[in-house]
């Protein structure tokens, strides 16, 4: 029987989830599998990838033959380097004391690796984070000098209404009290004729 170590797909539409499972090369992609090995998870930064190390180098000296995505995965973990340090132990080169010390030591190579890019990631959502805050600070001291601008404007106004009011009830005080005086004068006036006009009739009666 052929054997496939290949994906298996689940999780929801758009956020695909995998399992890492050996398989008969003849079942269907998402069907039957012999042994789950892990899962990977692409939706996280950076991918989440669990696997069982030594259950995935057990199916690949029994002949398994990984997809070419499943082979990422494994080179990834470690699986294929371990299958072939294995079969350098079976071949003499190296005693499995060595080989798993040349294993654990490419182990923390790649934690090391692995941890300078979580860090990296985290260090540039922090700078993005704090560039947006900046920006955002920006934008609310403008928006708040717009405020402010459009406020003393209004005020502006509103005290040249007020003083275009005043100037205005000024100018009515002035034309009334013109327009009284005048009407004052011509009362006066009109009075000095009717007064004339009187001692002039009361004249002509004593003369008759």
């Amino acid at each position: 029987m052929s054997v496939k170590i290949r994906l298996q797909r689940h999780g929801k539409k758009g956020k695909p989830f995998y399992w890492i499972v050996a398989a008969d090369a003849r079942a269907k992609r998402d069907g039957k599998f012999l042994e789950k090995l892990g899962t990977y998870n692409p939706n996280t930064n950076p991918a989440t990838i669990e696997l069982d190390i030594d259950g995935s180098v057990k199916w690949l000296q029994n002949g398994a033959q990984p997809t070419n995505t499943a082979k990422g995965l494994l080179s990834y973990k470690g699986a294929l380097l371990k299958h072939h340090l294995a079969g350098g132990v079976r071949k003499g080169a190296f005693s499995e004391e060595e080989a798993e010390k040349k294993f654990q030591a490419w182990l923390d190579e790649k934690a090391g690796l692995v941890n300078a890019k979580a860090d990296g990631l985290s260090k540039a959502a922090a700078d993005a984070k704090a560039k947006a805050l900046e920006i955002e600070k920006e934008v609310n001291a403008k928006r708040k000098a717009a405020v402010l601008e459009a406020e003393e404007a209004l005020k502006a106004e509103a005290a040249a209404a007020t003083a275009a009011e005043e100037a205005a009830n000024e100018v009515v005080e002035e034309a009334t009290e013109e327009v009284t005086a005048e009407a004052e004068a011509v009362v006066e006036e009109a009075a000095e004729v009717v007064e004339e006009a009187t001692e002039d009739s009361s004249e002509e009666k004593a003369a008759e």
